[in-house]
C-alpha cells in the first residue's frame, strides 16, 4: 500500500486530505508542524516498499517552513524532494522568480479541487 504525507498546520484540511488519500488507498501520515514533518520524512526508509509515494505540504507552517523543508531534503534526499506537492494561500502567478512557488514542479494554490489534486499526485507518481 502507497504511503502518504500530509503536513499542515489546519486540522480541517488535513483531515480532509487523508481521507482523500485513503479513499484512493493509501496509509496516510499527518504533521502539524514543520519540525515535525522534516523529522518523519528524515527517518522514511529509502526502501520503495516503505518511503513516502507523495507529500502535501503546505508552504506556511509553524517552526520550518514547506520551503525551508523542500530546500533541505534538496540536498539531503533529492528523490523524496521530488514527490513534494507544496500548497499555497499565495498567488502561484504573483510567486517572484526564483522562489520556491515559482521554481518547484508540483505547487498547488488553495482552495484546490479533488481533480486537480488527483492529476498532480499521478505526475509526481509518474502514473
Amino acid at each position: 500500500m502507497p504511503r502518504a504525507l500530509i503536513v499542515d498546520d489546519e486540522a480541517g484540511i488535513r483531515f480532509a486530505l487523508k481521507r482523500w488519500f485513503e479513499r484512493q488507498q493509501y496509509q496516510v501520515d499527518e504533521a502539524d508542524d514543520g519540525e515535525v514533518a522534516l523529522r518523519m520524512l528524515r527517518e522514511s526508509p529509502d526502501s520503495d516498499d516503505q518511503r513516502y509515494e507523495v507529500v502535501v505540504c503546505d508552504l506556511h507552517l509553524p517552526h520550518l517552513s514547506g520551503e525551508a523543508i523542500l530546500g533541505l531534503l534538496r540536498s539531503e534526499r533529492p528523490a523524496l524532494a521530488q514527490r513534494i506537492i507544496l500548497t499555497s494561500g499565495d498567488a502561484v502567478s504573483d510567486a517572484p522568480a526564483g522562489s520556491v512557488m515559482a521554481e518547484h514542479a508540483f505547487v498547488l494554490q488553495k482552495p484546490f479541487d479533488l481533480a486537480t489534486l488527483k492529476e498532480m499526485v499521478g505526475r509526481v507518481r509518474g502514473t
